[in-house]
């Protein structure tokens, strides 16, 4: 984060919105992608896979372009990443304009069951290319609805995957107990208390409900209360609180914290990026995600911020407040790192510099 003004043209045209499918291994990240590819509404989609061998798309495969690109049923184009994300993108974006592969207006990457989504989204907030014509819409994870509790419990890569998530696909409900479906949600939204739960009916899923994820809608419109879920991580805290700081927290859940901090009087932009700045280099590793709409200073518009570990997307100026309401929302997930020292650095750097 630096000391840089927030854009005021709100009239930038967006780029192709990015969806990122993670999952642990088993969690049915396989089966969700295949009912994506498969749903008629989908064509004019792209997507990049780490390997073919990873995920069976032969009964969806019309035409084999190249050793890396398949042009499936729909129209869609399925791409296999065998190096670098960044060079993977950009080729879909030369293969678009020249015509080897047919328009696409979406895009989804699929990690692999044991991948950091961090490193993903630093590709698309840093990459110059990357940065400038893809945006990223959300983070759809997949947790088994039958093995997942024992999956959180033994791997931190399955915690931090449900932790950064806008969208969580409970898989497997229709074989799994429905008591323990029922206490693997809450222990879900106790560490990701934004993120919307989306359980399968008879294995079959709404695709709408996958995207429009982040800042903006499918239309361009932007909805930050939607995207920040505000009132979800307020009463989630307010159950914490009522059950002495401990809520629903089990085992390596007690590292993870989701909480909000709110401001009724504008800040100083230089005092934010200050702290910011701070906590980003002191304890970036810890910050999974942050996401903010700011009421700055000399701004009569809201701010929106959006940042996943060391790096943040530009801050961007909104087209007007939601329901009149001017107040500064910032929601935060963090790993190891309480929200006391983020509460009080922030009265310090932000508040008290009025």
């Amino acid at each position: 984060m630096t000391n840089e003004q927030p854009s005021n043209d709100s009239d930038v045209p967006l780029a192709v919105p990015v969806s990122l499918l993670t999952g642990f291994l088993g969690s049915g990240k396989t089966t969700v992608l295949n009912k994506i590819l498969s749903s008629p509404n989908m064509e004019e989609t792209a997507v990049l896979i780490n390997e073919y061998g990873d995920i069976s798309i032969d009964h969806l495969l019309v035409e084999k372009i190249d050793e890396n690109v398949v042009l499936l049923e729909g129209g869609c184009v399925c791409c296999s990443v065998r190096g670098d994300l960044s060079t993977a993108m950009r080729d879909l974006l030369v293969r678009r304009a020249d015509g080897t592969i047919p328009p696409f207006r979406r895009l989804i990457i699929e990690t692999t069951g044991l991948a950091d989504p961090a490193p993903v989204i630093h590709t698309l907030i840093t990459d110059p290319v990357a940065a400038g014509r893809y945006r990223l819409d959300g983070i759809i994870t997949t947790v088994d609805g039958v093995l997942g509790w024992g999956t959180l419990d033994q791997f931190d890569e399955s915690l931090k995957q449900v932790a950064v998530a806008d969208r969580i696909i409970i898989t497997k409900t229709d074989i799994a107990d429905k008591q323990y479906i029922t206490n693997l949600k809450k222990r879900l939204s106790a560490l990701n208390p934004g993120a919307t739960h989306i359980t399968p009916t008879n294995g079959e899923i709404n695709i709408s409900d996958l995207f429009d994820a982040g800042l903006f809608d499918s239309d361009t419109t932007p909805h930050p209360q939607k995207w920040l879920s505000i009132d979800a991580v307020k009463n989630a805290e307010h159950s914490r609180n009522n059950n002495n700081g401990h809520g629903h927290k089990h085992g390596k859940d007690s590292d993870i914290y989701a909480f909000s901090i709110t401001s009724d009087k504008p800040i100083k932009w230089e005092a934010f990026t200050e702290w910011l700045d701070m906590l980003l280099t002191t304890q970036g590793d810890k910050i999974l995600r942050m996401k903010g709409v700011l009421d700055i200073e000399g701004q009569e518009k809201p701010i929106a911020v959006h940042g996943v570990q060391h790096v943040f997307y530009p801050p961007q100026q909104l087209d007007k407040w939601a329901d009149g309401a001017r107040l500064s929302q910032m929601v935060m997930i963090t790993k190891n790192l309480g929200e006391k020292i983020i509460r009080e650095t922030f009265d310090r750097f932000v508040i008290q510099q009025k």
